[in-house]
């Protein structure tokens, strides 16, 4: 495929997903009908369309409309690209734009539209952050995400990790984050078919992950529980540096399908466990709780997600994480600690969660709490350890 080819393509893709058609079913669906797309085609269509959803509202203002023809005209004006060179209507290149067209767009508007963030989004940013931390957060979810590895301590330092890494193409650099963490510089493709990945030495996971996992003081043969498991990731990363026993548990079973394969592959031992379960296993020593939460540190992997949220579902999300609080505590043993933590930036889902825990229940302390923003290395990310009286 020609690149304005590709162009024309993400341009239908971003058609469907205005029709209310989740991104990835999307691409998938154009995929399978475009057998003529290499895999760097498939790539380049895919980084066009969620690098639009990234910056649909400047977007939308530069190229004068939603549609996927205005926010990829939007796209092009903003890397300094005459979109008159791409819209040629030659070889599967978009059709050349009209003169309706032509006249449409603007720069967009200081605050929520330059931010690309929904007005009411913007206005919680700036009270949490001040208008120059709003923005900057708010810019660097505009752009790409790195992808990032966790070497696990268990099985091999991060010098040979590098050097595993780099005999299958996969170039690394250090972050400064957190010891464990490597940002992929070339070959991310490369990582999932590495012998570094398929023998356990690195995992994907994200800086900021990391280092709230290694900020957790867990004493050996600790009794821990990692209540919303999902993947298993942060349990796999606790695991890599403490002997203890360790369990997992999702409110949705099959999200856990894969745990103890990648349990197997890092050499440590994870117990699955079903609702039912839990109450038989507890008390533990630490139970971990990473709750649903808006993922608003995490909007430049799932951009769709910023433009869905609403204030009514961020309430019923606020809901379901007081109520998983309330649940989880039931499980700790005295003197033990309860973990909550979210991949959120927002306050209602942070600090205000842990305050409302708090208010309700005088038998806990507060002993630690931290946040990461969004940065280049890493995404936004919070963690509150709170304590359970002896």
């Amino acid at each position: 495929m020609t690149p304005a080819a590709r162009v024309q393509a993400a341009i239908e893709v971003l058609d469907h997903i205005n029709e209310c058609t989740p991104a990835e079913k999307a691409l998938t669906t154009w995929a399978r009908g475009a057998r003529y797309a290499g895999s760097g085609d498939r790539a380049a269509v895919r980084d066009h369309v969620f690098q639009a959803l990234r910056c649909r509202r400047s977007y939308a203002a530069l190229g004068g409309g939603t549609d996927g023809r205005a926010l990829l005209r939007g796209a092009l004006i903003e890397a300094g690209v005459a979109p008159e060179t791409v819209f040629t209507g030659e070889r599967h290149a978009p059709a050349v734009l009209d003169d309706a067209e032509l006249m449409q767009g603007r720069v967009p508007e200081v605050g929520a539209e330059q931010a690309d963030l929904p007005d009411w989004l913007w206005d919680r940013f700036e009270s949490a952050f001040g208008s120059s931390e709003a923005m900057r957060s708010a810019q660097v979810l505009r752009q790409r995400a790195p992808v990032t590895l966790r070497v696990n301590a268990g099985l091999s330092n991060v010098s040979q990790a590098i050097e595993i890494l780099n005999e299958d193409g996969v170039a690394v650099t250090r972050i400064s984050q957190c010891d464990t963490a490597l940002i992929v510089a070339e070959g991310a493709r490369r990582v999932a078919g590495s012998r570094a990945y398929r023998e356990g030495h690195v995992e994907l996971q994200d800086a900021s992950s990391q280092a709230a996992m290694a900020a957790l003081d867990i004493a050996p043969g600790a009794r821990v529980l990692d209540y919303c498991a999902g993947g298993g990731g942060k349990t796999l990363a606790l695991a890599a540096r403490v002997d203890a026993t360790w369990f997992a548990h999702d409110a949705n079973f099959t999200r856990m399908k894969d745990l103890p394969d990648r349990a197997h592959r890092a050499g440590i031992q994870v117990t699955c466990l079903d609702s039912d379960a839990i109450t038989t296993a507890a008390p533990f020593d630490l139970v971990l709780c990473d709750a649903p939460c808006s993922g608003s540190g995490t909007w430049r992997r799932a951009p769709e997600a910023k433009w869905r949220l609403t204030p009514e579902r961020l309430e019923e999300l606020r809901a379901t994480q007081l109520t998983i609080l309330e649940n989880a505590e039931q499980h700790v043993a005295p003197g033990g600690q309860l973990v909550y933590a979210t991949c959120s930036i927002l306050l209602a889902e942070n600090d205000r969660q842990v305050a409302e825990f708090l208010s309700r229940h005088s038998a806990w302390t507060l002993t630690k709490q931290m946040s990461w923003p969004v940065t280049e290395e890493g995404d936004g990310f919070f963690l509150a350890c709170l304590t359970k009286a002896g």
